[in-house]
């Protein structure tokens, strides 16, 4: 059992989590908005859209799968898709194990529930910066992050359902998205490891821009992830 010290640090860092993540609410209001109107003109019921983003909770691979669905692709087709866009939950799931690790499994089940862009970058940023933090510190930060996001996808997602048509297309909610990204990854841009592989994952997917499902932007972010491990490796023997 935690001890009432215990308990008083992973209240402080829940309650940071959720001050630190309360900023993407605007993120995900005219996101998640845009998701529920995309869903609606793709002839999802309002029960399919809402079961398809409380389960999927993933927005770039609901947009991708819808994309197709509208284009009357296979279903096998659609859930690759949907997958491979997917697969940086992979990476990310990967290096939050040094952290959240030795957690218990229903913290762990909770956290790869709730493990999307948003909540991983801030809270590695958090783990990267705060090395001091205990296991249950990390996982109440990482669910403080998560709590102010997910009932406003949940919700505006269900308002751009109810909303429908009545969103004019002038407001282009879709500009969120890129401008979400370029916030979340450019203050975390602080070596020449990070220029590098930056550099790198912007130069091979524009390269390959063309390729289908997202499969650009997996070779781009393997490129970005070897070029910035090859720039470490060579800064710490020049350094010796």
């Amino acid at each position: 059992m935690p001890t009432s010290t215990e308990k008083t640090r992973n209240k402080s860092a829940y309650w940071a989590g959720v001050r630190d993540g309360a900023p993407f609410i605007l993120m995900a209001v005219p996101f998640a908005t845009l998701f529920g109107v995309i869903a609606t003109d793709a002839g999802l019921t309002l029960a399919q859209a809402m079961g398809f983003t409380v389960l999927v909770i993933a927005g770039a691979a609901q947009f991708a799968a819808l994309q197709l669905m509208v284009e009357n692709a296979s279903i096998a087709f659609v859930l690759l898709a949907a997958l491979a866009v997917n697969l940086r939950m992979a990476m990310y799931s990967a290096s939050l194990v040094p952290y959240l690790g030795a957690a218990p499994l229903w913290q762990r089940v909770c956290v790869a529930y709730l493990n999307f862009d948003q909540t991983y970058i801030t809270s590695i940023a958090r783990y990267e910066a705060r090395p001091e933090m205990t296991v249950g510190d990390r996982v109440a930060y990482f669910l403080g992050v998560a709590t102010p996001i997910t009932p406003f996808w949940f919700g505006m997602t269900f308002v751009g359902i109810v909303a429908g048509q009545a969103i004019p297309d002038a407001w282009a909610l879709d500009f969120i998205m890129p401008i979400m990204f370029l916030a979340m990854v450019a203050p975390m841009v602080k070596s020449l490891a990070h220029v590098a592989a930056a550099a790198m994952s912007v130069s091979v997917g524009l390269l390959l821009v063309g390729m289908p499902a997202g499969t650009g932007l997996l070779i781009a972010a393997a490129s970005a992830m070897l070029t910035g491990a090859l720039v470490e490796v060579w800064m710490e023997r020049r350094a010796r």
